[in-house]
Parts: structure tokens; sequence; C-alpha cells
């Protein structure tokens, strides 16, 4: 952010220092609170889980020992506590002792991969109250309101293009001030301010680099080119077919309107952003046969489990259809990690088809732990420490820089710095190379290539004024 003076240029490669320079300070001075918004609110994100449960902790714990009861006696108590109408959605077994099982409910009206949870003591059936929860990872009302502020400051889509345009500028922030830094570094000039400036930034810029690509793929407009790279690349996460090849004599259609949504089955952002839907195949036409589908809970998870299912925390999706196969999936998102799913037959109950992380392609994996650690919960407290840390290095970065801003503001009435003249003293190599990496990232950033442009706009209105300005004078 800082605008730090400079001798006349002798060359195009000093008219290519001044547009990095402006680049810079534009960044700083326009999208920096963006940035610190996105620093706290993640911050905030990533410290509540400890917060989350201690303040849910009635629901969640349960002082009660002895022998579980079935999962069917399990979602039957849910039902009947939450009533007839939302439609079950999938059952999270108690994952250790002295924990509640999570029954979790669908039904319209509900935000996209929010669902209604019973919380069920599995051993003597009492509901322990009834909560929101968000996501694979089941996050609970605390932390779905932070990731809301997070991802779009509870704007809906129209606040998601805050979130991309902070990833979007926040690597060219860092690169640009990093280069900046090796330019400048023995200046005398406000020292104190500038070196602290420039030192959190050094310390924190791999990180914050790392944020800003793991960001990008939560993002709406990069993300979705982000995700048509990685099609054409074979790079996507490997997903179960829960569609039958031979018609199942079972019902597993369960009590809900038809028009019941229902978070997808599985996916990369499926807490932080939830911007790509997951198929579930086409729907056949099945015979129904009368017979509950609570039934089925023990035996499908009994399936899993001597296939390899072996997380404790799990979870049973019944299918929406009579058509289509059952889920059972891992959760675990911490190390190592375990997010396998296997597909059931409900008929026959065999397993149909499966996912198991440790044959996922390496850029599978690696987007699965950048995603993870993005959200502080793959290595636990260490992670969150970590990404707490880094989140409050920008917001204290931020600050330094307006306040070396105000400290260098030029004079009333000085000409003024800006990226179009820096561009003019470029070489013509140097211009046409700018112009083509500008079209890229634009292309391939639509929020960065926007902001670009009205970048550019205010620099044009700055020039023009400042002209005119003279002219007077």
């Amino acid at each position: 952010m800082s605008s730090p003076k400079h001798p006349a240029p002798q060359d195009g490669w000093a008219g290519l220092r001044l547009l990095i320079i402006r680049l810079h300070f534009y960044i700083g001075l326009f999208v920096a609170p963006f940035i610190f918004f996105a620093a706290l609110t993640g911050t905030a994100y990533v410290l509540a889980p400890q917060i989350e449960t201690a303040l849910y902790h009635d629901t969640l714990f349960t002082t009660t020992t002895g022998t579980p009861q079935p999962l069917s006696a399990q979602a039957a108590a849910a039902r009947a506590f939450i009533g007839p109408e939302p439609r079950l959605f999938s059952l999270r077994p108690a994952p250790a002792a002295g924990q509640t099982s999570r029954v979790m409910f669908t039904q319209p009206g509900l935000p996209d991969s929010e669902t209604r949870t019973v919380f069920v003591d599995p051993v003597t059936l009492a509901v322990h109250g009834e909560l929101r929860t968000y996501g694979t990872t089941g996050v609970l009302p605390l932390r779905l309101m932070l990731d809301y502020l997070h991802r779009h400051g509870l704007l809906g889509d129209l606040g998601r293009n805050y979130s991309e345009l902070a990833a979007s500028w926040l690597w060219v922030a860092v690169i640009s001030g990093v280069v900046l830094w090796s330019w400048t570094r023995r200046s005398t000039s406000h020292r104190p301010v500038r070196r602290l400036h420039s030192l959190i930034g050094l310390w924190c810029a791999v990180g914050l680099l790392f944020l800003s690509v793991t960001g990008l793929t939560w993002s709406k407009w990069a993300g979705d080119h982000i995700d048509a790279l990685r099609g054409t690349l074979g790079w996507v996460t490997p997903s179960v077919s829960t569609t039958l090849t031979v018609q199942s004599p079972v019902s597993t259609t369960l009590t809900a309107p038809a028009s019941a949504p229902a978070p997808a089955v599985a996916g990369d952002h499926a807490d932080h952003a939830g911007h790509h839907a997951g198929g579930q195949g086409m729907p056949m036409t099945a015979p129904q046969v009368p017979r509950d589908p609570l039934d089925l809970l023990d035996p499908v998870l009994a399936v899993a489990r001597a296939g390899g299912i072996d997380s404790p925390k799990v979870e049973v999706r019944p299918a929406k259809t009579a058509s289509l196969a059952w889920v059972v999936r891992e959760y675990d998102r911490s190390w190592p990690t375990q997010v396998d799913t296997v597909a059931i037959d409900p008929a026959t109950l065999t397993i149909t088809s499966r996912a198991d992380f440790a044959t996922f392609p390496l850029v599978a994996k690696l987007v699965r732990w950048g995603i993870d650690t993005h959200m502080g919960v793959l290595f636990g407290v260490p992670n969150q420490l970590l990404m707490a840390a880094l989140g409050i290095g920008l917001m204290v970065m931020i600050a330094y820089g307006y306040r070396l801003w105000w400290l260098r503001r030029p004079p009333a009435g000085a000409p003024a710095r800006v990226l179009l003249a820096a561009w003019a003293r470029l070489g013509g190599v140097q211009k046409l190379l700018c112009g083509l990496i500008a079209l890229v990232l634009g292309w391939a950033l639509p929020v960065l290539g926007a902001s670009l442009l009205a970048f550019l706009l205010i620099d044009t209105v700055r020039w023009w004024r400042s002209a005119r300005r003279r002219v007077a004078a």
C-alpha cells in the first residue's frame, strides 16, 4: 500500500517498477478493506469450534452410559420429535460414548446444504434438542453464521463477489509487496511503520498465497474456471454412483414432500461454498413394497462397515427413491483423512459403487487437504492457531499499510501518481506482455478483471483532473 519515492526512470524497467508500485497502492487502498473483512471473519471461524462445543454442550453430549439403541430406534425418536413432514436426509451415529447422534432432516424453505438436525441420546433415545446444521462438517449455528459472514457477508449471491474480490487480489498484493520490499528494503523513510508492514508481509507471504489460492477454489466465477480446468485434466474428485442397474423391490422413499431439497452427496466444497450441485442419477420406475425404510439403517451401516468404512465419524444417507442406492460416507477431515464413500443397494445389501480416498488422484487429495487446512480442521488445534495467526497478521499488515500511506500521502495539489503514467514509460515489449497478462488474468479471474477495469477508470479520471489542474496553473 506504500507509495515510496523513486528516482527518475532511465528505461522501461523503471517504468515497470512504477507500475508495480501504483498497482500495489491501488490494491491496498481499494481492495484491502474487503481483504481485512475476509481475514476477520475467517479468523473468527477457525477459532469457533471450541466456543461452539461449549455453547451447545448440553445438546452435543450426554452423561448416560450403556449399549446404544439401533439406528432405526434413534431415527424413530427423532421423527417423533420433529413430526412427519420433514424428509430424513441422513443419520450420524454418535462417534464416541457420551455424545449424541445426529438425525438430519430437510424440508422446503431451507437454504442449500442446511438441515434441521435432531440430537438423540443413543442409549436412552432422549432428544437433546434441534439445531440448524450445514454442510459436510455439520457446523452448528455459530459457525454457520460466521461462515455466511466470511463467504458473502450475509448478502447472498451478490455478496459472494466480495470474498472473490479479496481472494483474487490477495496473491497479487503479496507478490508485488515482496518485489517492492526487495527494491526498497534499504530505504529509511518512516522506517518503523514500513519495516513492520514489510516484515509481517514477508513472514506471512507463503501462507497468504495459500489462502488466496484455496479461497479461489470456492469462488463463483474463478471457481467455475478452476473446476473446468480440473475436469479437462482429469483432476476431479471421484464420487460414487447411486444409480442401480437392477430395480430394487424395496421401497426406500421416506415421508417428505416431493419438492424437498437435499444437499449434494459429496464434493470438495460442500461445507464452505455450495455453488456446485451433486446429481443422484436418473430415477427409474420401481415397485413400492410396504416396508419401513428406517429398518434399513442398521443393515446398510453393517454392510458398509464390512466393506471397509471404519471411521467412527460416519453418515448414512437413505436414497430419495427406490431406484437409487443408499450412501454411507466417512466425514473425518482431520489427519489422517477418512472420507471414503460407498453406495449400497438396499434390496441386496451389496456395495454397488465406492470412492476410497486412498485411490484419489494426487491433485484431488491436495485439493481436499488444502480446503481442510484453509478451514482449520486438518491438523486440529495447531491448524486453527496457524490460520488464526495468518488472519491476524494480515489484518495488522493492512493497518500498518494504511498508516504508511497516510504518512507518505502527497500534499494537496501535487500531480497525481497514476498507473497510466507508469504504463506510458514501459517499452513496447513490456507493454505487450503486461497487456497479455492482464487479459489472461481477467479471463481466468473475472472479478479481478472487472475490478482492474474499475482501477483504470479511476486512474483515467485522476490523470485527467491532474492535467487540468496543471494547465489551469
